[in-house]
């Protein structure tokens, strides 16, 4: 598959980047700006997880930041809905902020440490003049698995995985149809990454919510993605089902990143380092094919 061609799962796209580019201006009067995603075209259906993968410079979170119009988009299209978001005013991107929503990283920052749980869940809708807050805050603590109790505590009562339930039912309160979801699980420990991905896949099979899945880790995006897009210095190198680029990958990049990812079986990890090298000599015979090699 030609990754810059985009490609999508059957039906309509909800998301189209066609082309993408996002550049920065540099200092000096004849400095080339910098560019850091580079014609990046890419498809999201309605009820899709796609998961966008790379290590860490490669311009993950640029491109979700892109999305939600906090990273200026200076070539190609950005469609949503069928309607061109890139070009849209500071006031009309607001209005688009009920269908697109976000869920940061970090679970201890991304949340007002003044503001009670009910109000930091229903300062959204105050703001869009919608009521039955009280009654939409009680469903969404079910729906992410806290107490009802939950909206009356602050949030430093709580766990690094319970504040990161709470960010996901902020981003859910408007009913969004995509959330762009930024290295949700990093800064979780294993245990607690994996309830929370089954808390993500849970609300899509429920609300039929869409998903931007960016991450470093090829184990997290493997367990939720339906596609995968792995971005290397601001290019898509492979798209495909994650089975397939997880399983069979075709670029040198892609097949590096999965030699790179440590497994819990120490006999396999050395199995797996053995592998590493072999591809690593191979890949010194074929010096056109060579990229970096992930940390």
């Amino acid at each position: 598959m030609n990754a810059s061609a985009g490609g999508s799962a059957s039906g309509t796209p909800l998301l189209s980047l066609q082309d993408v580019q996002v550049s920065y201006p540099t200092r000096g009067f004849r400095s080339p700006p910098l560019t850091v995603l580079d014609g990046i075209s890419l498809d999201i259906c309605e009820h899709e997880t796609v998961g966008l993968v790379g290590e860490s410079g490669s311009g993950k979170t640029t491109l979700g930041r892109a999305l939600l119009g906090l990273a200026p988009v200076t070539g190609g299209r950005v469609v949503f809905g069928g309607r061109d978001i890139s070009t849209l005013s500071r006031a009309e991107r607001r209005r688009t902020a009920k269908d697109l929503q976000v869920v940061f990283q970090d679970p201890y920052s991304s949340l007002n440490p003044a503001m009670t749980i009910e109000d930091i869940l229903t300062e959204p809708l105050l703001a869009r003049g919608e009521k039955g807050g009280r009654d939409i805050v009680r469903r969404l603590l079910d729906q992410v698995h806290l107490p009802q109790d939950a909206g009356r505590r602050l949030a430093r009562e709580f766990s690094g995985g319970q504040r990161q339930r709470i960010a996901i039912a902020r981003a859910l309160v408007l009913d969004p149809k995509l959330v762009v979801c930024d290295e949700p699980t990093s800064a979780l420990d294993m245990s607690t990454q994996a309830r929370i991905l089954t808390l993500f896949k849970e609300i899509q099979e429920t609300t039929g919510v869409a998903y931007l899945f960016i991450t470093h880790d090829l184990a997290v995006v493997r367990a939720i993605s339906h596609r995968i897009a792995v971005l290397l210095q601001g290019k898509i190198v492979e798209l495909g089902s994650a089975a397939q680029v997880t399983g069979d990958p075709q670029h040198p990049y892609t097949q590096r990143l999965l030699m790179a990812a440590p497994v819990a079986d120490p006999v396999a990890q050395r199995e797996r380092r053995v592998e590493r090298q072999r591809l690593l000599e191979r890949q010194a015979e074929r010096p056109s094919e060579v990229v970096d090699t992930p940390r």
